[in-house]
């Protein structure tokens, strides 16, 4: 009996592990299927004192993204990971709309975006805790982000491309650290060079989180051997911005972590998009298809397996962005 009673809880354990969020609700990762790990629907880059939902219609916007998501759709794309940020565009009301009219599972985040000189950080978190921030995320994990009932399935923060972290920086790092204590969201982290990866994964283990709760994000601006650096010490290696005339370099990138070995840490996407609510005519809307319609024939006659190719665009995915708690 007691034996049948343990296996039971081992059970309940890994069911509460293996749940991705969506903003929908829970997803078994089982289910997570084909997915884009960084892509983006609305971006509003005019700043966190001035951002907000009355600058866009949710209904404009869906009628343009849509149609790039039904593409997507086509090509076997199950999740969408939309990583537009709090204060940059965030609109979980509009995700969840796009979701159920396109019938492709998307994912939203917490936390916040400290790049492009600060524009999208709240003036609030100058003045705030560590702890009152990592709180406030926590409790868009526990409740919903504002009113929506819509909870994000990530963390996603961003830093300067510097490896000497600003206080500001340091405090949303460390934030992101104690909310994945919390919740077991995986932080993505906007970084660029390497210096600055580490930099961030230093932090988080004096936090206590393992590096395999750590998105390296735009890796692909560094070189072919940091990426196994990150992705030897557990970390992932996010190959970002893919499209149709820079093949090669992630046919590069992706033949020299398989031959190391470390193909299982690396998530590729096409970091596209998307509406721009500042100028939306301004902006060329790119679609979610070259990671199938070019990377995948490239990488086939480089010798990757279909093996290979859904331990790039399922496996990976799910096991990086499944919640649960990885301490070191």
């Amino acid at each position: 009996m007691a034996f049948i009673l343990l296996a039971f809880l081992f059970n309940e354990c890994q069911k509460e592990q293996d749940q991705i969020m969506t903003v929908n609700g829970y997803l078994p990762a089982t289910e997570l299927g084909t997915t884009l790990p960084h892509e983006h629907f609305l971006v509003d880059f005019i700043g966190a004192d001035s951002t907000g939902f009355h600058r866009w219609n949710k209904d404009t916007v869906v009628s343009m993204v849509l149609p790039y998501l039904t593409e997507a759709k086509k090509m076997g794309v199950e999740t969408i990971i939309e990583c537009t940020p709090a204060y940059l565009g965030r609109d979980p009301e509009l995700l969840q709309m796009l979701s159920m009219a396109s019938g492709v599972h998307i994912l939203t985040n917490t936390g916040y975006y400290g790049a492009i000189n600060n524009k999208a950080i709240p003036r609030s978190a100058y003045d705030e805790t560590t702890e009152q921030i990592s709180d406030r995320w926590i409790d868009e994990w526990t409740n919903g982000i504002g009113t929506t009932g819509i909870r994000p399935g990530f963390i996603k923060i961003a830093v300067p491309g510097d490896s000497v972290l600003s206080p500001i920086h340091v405090k949303i790092l460390v934030a992101a650290a104690r909310t994945h204590l919390k919740t077991g969201l995986t932080i993505n982290a906007h970084t660029g060079p390497v210096k600055t990866a580490l930099a961030e994964l230093d932090i988080l283990k004096r936090e206590g989180v393992d590096p395999s709760a750590f998105v390296w994000t735009h890796a692909q601006a560094d070189t072919l051997n940091t990426h196994l650096i990150v992705a030897g010490m557990g970390g992932w290696v996010s190959l970002d911005n893919v499209m149709e005339d820079n093949i090669p370099s992630y046919v590069a990138a992706l033949s020299n972590l398989k031959q190391h070995g470390m193909l299982n840490r690396v998530l590729i996407s096409h970091d596209a998009g998307w509406y721009d609510v500042i100028n939306p005519a301004a902006v060329q809307f790119r679609g979610y298809t070259a990671v199938f319609t070019h990377l995948k024939p490239a990488l086939m006659n480089a010798g990757f397996t279909e093996d290979d190719w859904l331990q790039l665009i399922r496996d990976n995915p799910k096991e990086a962005y499944t919640i649960r708690i990885r301490k070191l």
